[in-house]
């Protein structure tokens, strides 16, 4: 990989940050407005960041530059994403319709990473409570519609959403509360909507 000029790394950082505040990369005339440069010189920065295998762009097509390689110093830039929070599950609604959803929440590594979809739900009663899962707990869960025996996860009975370890059974699906009070649920026909990633605990 070619080294960048210290130039092209300004250019490059502002087309990155632009996209990233605007969801939408900035045009040849913004970033000669921002730097007080010419067209032909932004052009100039772009083809070379090009060349040099930074970013991609098509021609003649409007805010088509695409960031390949982010220079930015990312330790003091904390990944941050906004988390739908699950409410009650409405029948026939997908799980994260409006209709089911209380807002958001946003939250940052380690709880959740780049790459991944997720949900949060608000923990209710005490079937968990062995696996230090209190009420009151806001459950991170990484989407996903299976799950291997022991993990703990988020699955649709009924259209009622329920917190358990999953285990497969010959014939049916054990859902195992972590309450020696409580009994388990044995079911053929349940949804598997996520898989617990963390706990986040308020005080």
């Amino acid at each position: 990989m070619k080294q960048i000029t210290e130039r092209q790394k300004e250019v490059l950082d502002f087309i990155a940050d632009f996209t990233e505040t605007n969801v939408y990369p900035p045009t040849v005339r913004e970033i000669s407005e921002h730097f007080g440069i010419s067209l032909r010189a932004v052009q100039d920065h772009i083809a070379a960041l090009q060349k040099k295998g930074y970013l991609t762009t098509e021609q003649k097509r409007s805010r088509s530059i695409r960031i390949l390689i982010d220079e930015r110093q990312k330790e003091n830039k904390p990944f941050v994403s906004k988390v739908p929070l699950l409410g009650t599950v409405a029948a026939g609604k997908p799980l994260l319709s409006e209709e089911n959803l209380d807002g958001y929440v946003n939250l940052t590594e380690p709880f959740i990473r780049p790459g991944k979809s997720y949900f949060a739900l608000r923990v209710r009663g005490t079937s968990m409570i062995n696996a230090g899962i209190l009420e009151g707990d806001l459950a991170v869960v990484e989407q996903a519609d299976t799950a291997l025996d022991g993990q703990i996860v988020v699955a649709v009975l009924d259209d009622a959403i329920t917190l358990k370890r999953y285990y497969k059974e010959a014939s049916r699906i054990r859902l195992q509360p972590e309450n020696p009070t409580m009994q388990p649920i044995y079911c053929t026909d349940v949804r598997v909507v996520g898989i617990l990633s963390n706990i986040v605990r308020t005080y």
